[in-house]
């Protein structure tokens, strides 16, 4: 820790990086007395940043022991770093205390300590954010060099089995043709669907993202018009952003799909309902950023839920949930919503079934 002088009162205004931070961020006294405060501490807490920085920020926690003893082993520069997980005491009163993984480190003056607080969920959320994003370049390249590697023979099988139908007049046999023909063009269109988000350059243009509900809903309900309701809840206030409108569109009816594939039964019941809902997200943390506001537009459903074998997976290629599936659809709508520097979500059980496409918004 560096011996230099206390800063002046003028120096602790230079927090402001602080508050493009998606994690709580404090600036401390080795008494605990909060000096400086971030945007996201403000949020969590419920507390406005003038009134945490005349509180202590051992009040905050709802067992202040350790994180008093860690601020005086830090200040006095016997441990560098200290950490451990806490629970956070939230306004108003009654309000679910937040479990955190707290760490507190030095800093350049003696007599300040940075006290950082991350949520455990939202620690868990990144950790799987970051393994999906991941794993998806890999399953991108894996899906990309497969598909080619399969592209040429398949167009020599269905070749070689166009001269051998011309050269046969054995219907039995002209029937086996027939069939490896088919099974020929079914294998090339799977591998153009996988090459597809590929080969088509994005067509950037202003999206309206209830312009592309609208026409999902009108398309599933043309699909399905008995037994199925379609209803939306938008927040008309959510701007337009620059984006791929067809993209998204596609992303969005491959999931509707996969809710009225899992709806089947109830469809056939004459209860299955899919409602589209759209909300602005305010200072959203996906892919290790944070971002001002954020488009989440939910794709809910009814339906009996993922299986929960598949539950980790179902963004993974050729992954299904049901017998005869392709297992592209979710990827290629990731993909696509990636493209916008976004993500999806996925939470599901029995009953409701709640996709999340989260994008930045200007």
């Amino acid at each position: 820790m560096s011996s230099g002088a206390a800063p002046a009162a003028g120096e602790l205004d230079g927090f402001e990086p602080f508050d493009q931070l998606a994690t709580m961020v404090a600036l401390a006294a080795p008494d605990g007395q909060c000096l400086q405060a971030n945007s996201a501490l403000e949020n969590v807490v419920g507390m406005s940043r003038r009134a945490l920085k005349r509180s202590n920020v051992q009040d905050w926690l709802l067992d202040p022991a350790q994180l008093r003893e860690t601020l005086w082993l830090v200040a006095r520069n016997q441990v560098a770093t200290g950490r451990f997980d806490a629970q956070i005491k939230r306004l108003p009163a009654g309000s679910a205390d937040l479990p955190v993984h707290v760490i507190v480190s030095q800093t350049e003056w003696p007599d300040r300590v940075l006290v950082e607080m991350i949520e455990i969920q939202q620690q868990t959320r990144m950790d799987r954010e970051e393994r999906t994003h991941g794993l998806a370049q890999a399953n991108k390249e894996l899906v990309r060099n497969l598909a080619h590697e399969i592209k040429n023979p398949l167009g020599g099988i269905r070749g070689a089995a166009q001269l051998l139908a011309m050269e046969i007049t054995s219907r039995e046999l002209t029937e086996y043709t027939r069939i490896i023909i088919q099974e020929a063009d079914r294998l090339q269109a799977l591998v153009d669907r996988l090459l597809a988000p590929h080969r088509r350059p994005q067509v950037v243009a202003d999206v309206n993202i209830h312009e592309v509900c609208e026409r999902v809903r009108s398309l599933v309900l043309a699909e399905y018009p008995r037994g199925l309701v379609v209803e939306r809840d938008y927040d008309t206030s959510i701007p337009e952003f620059r984006g791929d409108r067809e993209q998204l569109i596609q992303a969005v009816l491959n999931i509707a799909h996969n809710a009225t594939q899992a709806l089947s039964e109830r469809i056939t019941a004459g209860d299955a309902e899919i409602k589209l809902r759209s909300r602005v997200a305010r200072q959203a943390t996906f892919g290790r950023q944070r971002f001002r506001l954020a488009l989440e537009l939910h794709i809910e459903d009814n339906g009996p839920g993922v299986p929960e074998d598949i539950r980790d997976r179902i963004f993974h290629p050729l992954v299904s949930g049901r017998d005869g599936g392709s297992g592209l659809g979710l990827t290629l709508a990731q993909t696509f919503v990636q493209q916008h520097q976004g993500t999806i979500e996925c939470d599901s059980v029995p009953g409701l079934t709640v996709f999340k496409i989260l994008i930045p918004l200007p």
